[in-house]
């Protein structure tokens, strides 16, 4: 019950919804994903908190970087079953065509200057 509760709360914000969405297929950097959502960093890492606690994405640190991605078949079928559900009711959503749209262009620039902007403000 207690994996069940985890995902559910989880999955009720759509930000955090918005931010398993941009990593189906790829692994993402912190400053990436804020820069993507314009959070706060603070916000983003309670977000991120949140979604790891439930075991819906995993990290890996790397020098001063922490990358996100969605966790593979070793997950527990709960937690594979609800991303399934996710990606599968949201693919043809507009505001998930819009994140993925931006996502390209944050692609498009070198997460040590994400950082350091996002450091600046």
């Amino acid at each position: 019950m207690r994996e069940f509760m985890s995902v559910t709360k989880a999955l009720a914000d759509a930000n955090r919804v918005r931010m398993l969405l941009a990593l189906r297929g790829r692994e993402l950097c912190a400053c990436q994903i804020t820069e993507l959502f314009g959070l706060a960093p603070s916000t983003m890492s309670k977000h991120l908190s949140i979604l790891y606690q439930a075991g819906l994405v995993d990290s890996r640190k790397e020098g001063r970087w922490v990358y996100y991605s969605l966790p593979g078949k070793e997950a527990p079928a709960a937690v594979r079953k609800a991303l399934e559900w996710v990606c599968d009711s949201l693919t043809e959503n507009e505001k998930i065509a819009d994140d993925a749209k931006r996502l390209k262009q944050v692609l498009n620039v070198n997460p040590s200057e994400l950082c350091r902007r996002q450091c600046q403000n």
